[in-house]
């Protein structure tokens, strides 16, 4: 049911409801009945009243029923009303409503679902890995996450900034750093002298060896970085690494297909004393205390939820890693970003109150919620029944460019939305690879090739399928079809509302089944030339409709499979 048309019944509705129970306000649901049998949409609106108005919730729905059908706006819209269960409602939307999104999708194309640009401005940070080591299949999964994501929220009509937030300072750069200092001596990783913390990859030799031979890296920022060569000097070292890592991380995501409109540095916050400044601001608005020669921040008092109060500066100096999170979110707010969305792994669930905390401390109106958060379980990879653990050159996890390698790009990309961001998610590698209905990007991107390949067939019909008679498409398959492509902005909509981007993967799936369904029902390619069109003009929607929910995900549509 397309959106103009939800909110026409919902007025129908409202205006039943009045003149049956006039002080009523309900909130009037409209869904999809669980049975299709049943209807095209439902309403519990007269289970709602029944109680309040004290009166039986059948009795009260058909007269709501008698009330809306009386309404001349009511016959173009619905065929039928009737009363199931303990009182819901269930209407057959008339034909020529059910059709209505043909024409809808002819005008727009590549456009259905699309909202004009809202003015707003929503800031999504994701993958933000340090950059220690090649990207991992944790990482894969908020790439494909906060790429669909954003991807959402601009069809949104938001003006949508896609940042990676380089964790370039602290002791994992420190662990970095002598681990190519102690591979550039010669050290074996499994040496009882490597550093206990140390990074044991076969990339680290690769940076000890361009470390060695004076090579030059090109960063992602635009600058180049020429190793020193002296293996001594580990600050020499850790500027080289960063740069060559923060390369290789570059070209996994080149590999995924994903670009960020901003990329910013942790070790930005300090040089630029946005760190210290936050600190000073916090002890000033009073909510510091110092215990034991550490300065705490009073979390639990900030309306949080954080169980205990939490250190900012430990005894021996330095600060905690929160710190320079706080730092950072008052500089993506004072940025413009009063909309920000931060995907983690749920490892950072402790993260949330802290920072929350920090934020509301500092008083300078930033709401509690902000910043939202996805957190995402982590993804196990099976191949042949086993469980993959090890790449030999990240050394002890799967990476990013191992998932591509191993079945492509659009199929990393499908698996790892396809689930809710807080399950488990086991990653099939026989599964992504096989060419059957189980595979749900192959069984989606096929239903789009059979559509291409069958309008090929009828290039010569081209000119004549857009006025084709639409009011021929009658059978039940191709009605269900048809109430599918209605609901894909509603579910577009739905989707970004909920940060919840498997809702498109699920969509998906049930269209490439509804047609399915109609295509092994109905012949397309029928004598009757007017039947043929109007069912050309049915694959030809369903095609473009395919093709946008697919970019969502940034899946391609083949044509050809």
């Amino acid at each position: 049911m397309l959106s103009g048309q939800q909110q026409l019944l919902i007025s129908i509705i409202r205006a039943a409801v009045t003149q049956v129970v006039p002080d009523a306000s309900p909130n009037i649901l409209l869904e999809r009945p669980k049975v299709a049998a049943h209807g095209d949409i439902a309403t519990n609106v007269a289970m709602q009243l029944a109680k309040p108005a004290k009166r039986n919730p059948r009795e009260l729905a058909q007269q709501i029923v008698d009330a809306l059908m009386a309404q001349p706006a009511a016959a173009e819209l619905i065929a039928s009303a009737e009363i199931a269960g303990p009182g819901f409602i269930n209407f057959r939307l008339a034909n020529a409503a059910r059709q209505a999104v043909l024409h809808a999708i002819q005008d727009e194309g590549g456009q259905f679902g699309i909202l004009p640009p809202n003015n707003e401005k929503v800031l999504v940070e994701f993958v933000s890995a340090n950059p220690t080591g090649p990207l991992h299949v944790g990482h894969s999964r908020q790439a494909a996450l906060g790429d669909s994501l954003c991807r959402l929220f601009t069809a949104q009509g938001y003006d949508v900034t896609r940042e990676f937030y380089y964790n370039d300072a602290g002791n994992q750069i420190d662990n970095l750093a002598i681990s190519v200092q102690a591979r550039a001596r010669g050290m074996a990783p499994d040496a009882p002298e490597f550093p206990a913390d140390g990074y044991k990859g076969d990339y680290i030799l690769d940076i000890a060896n361009d470390f060695a031979a004076g090579k030059t890296v090109q960063a992602v920022d635009g600058n180049s970085v020429t190793a020193s060569k002296d293996i001594d000097s580990l600050d020499d070292i850790r500027v080289f690494a960063v740069a060559y890592l923060r390369r290789e991380q570059d070209l996994d995501l080149q590999a995924f297909g994903l670009k960020f409109d901003s990329f910013y540095l942790e070790s930005s916050l300090y040089t630029s004393g946005r760190v210290e400044k936050t600190v000073q601001a916090l002890i000033a608005s009073g909510h510091t205390y110092e215990n034991e020669g550490a300065l705490w921040l009073r979390t639990t008092e900030l309306g949080t939820g954080d169980d205990k109060d939490r250190v900012m500066r430990k005894s021996e100096g330095g600060y905690t890693y929160f710190v320079p999170d706080v730092a950072y979110h008052v500089a993506k707010w004072e940025r413009g970003f009063h909309r920000a969305i931060n995907i983690q792994g749920s490892d950072h669930h402790g993260t949330i109150a802290r920072v929350r905390a920090g934020l509301q401390g500092l008083g300078i109106g930033i709401p509690k919620d902000f910043p939202a958060y996805i957190l995402h379980k982590m993804v196990k990879v099976v191949r042949n029944g086993a469980e993959v653990k090890i790449s030999k050159r990240a050394g002890s996890y799967v990476t990013m460019r191992d998932l591509i390698d191993w079945v492509g790009q659009d199929a990393v990309r499908f698996f790892l939305i396809q689930r809710r961001a807080d399950s488990e998610f086991v990653f099939d590698i026989d599964l992504a690879l096989s060419k059957s209905e189980e595979n749900p990007v192959y069984y989606i991107q096929y239903a789009h090739a059979r559509i291409c390949s069958m309008l090929n067939q009828s290039s010569d019909l081209a000119g004549q399928v857009n006025a084709a008679d639409i009011s021929l498409l009658a059978a039940p398959t191709e009605f269900a079809l048809m109430q599918r492509l209605a609901e894909y902005p509603g579910m577009v909509t739905l989707a970004a509302q909920e940060l919840a981007p498997h809702h498109v993967a699920f969509w998906l799936r049930d269209c490439a089944a509804d047609f399915h369904a109609w295509y092994n029902a109905e012949r397309v390619l029928v004598d009757d030339a007017p039947l043929k069109l109007a069912r050309l003009r049915l694959a030809h929607a369903t095609r473009q409709v395919l093709a946008n929910g697919l970019a969502l995900m940034g899946v391609s549509a083949p044509e050809r499979m």
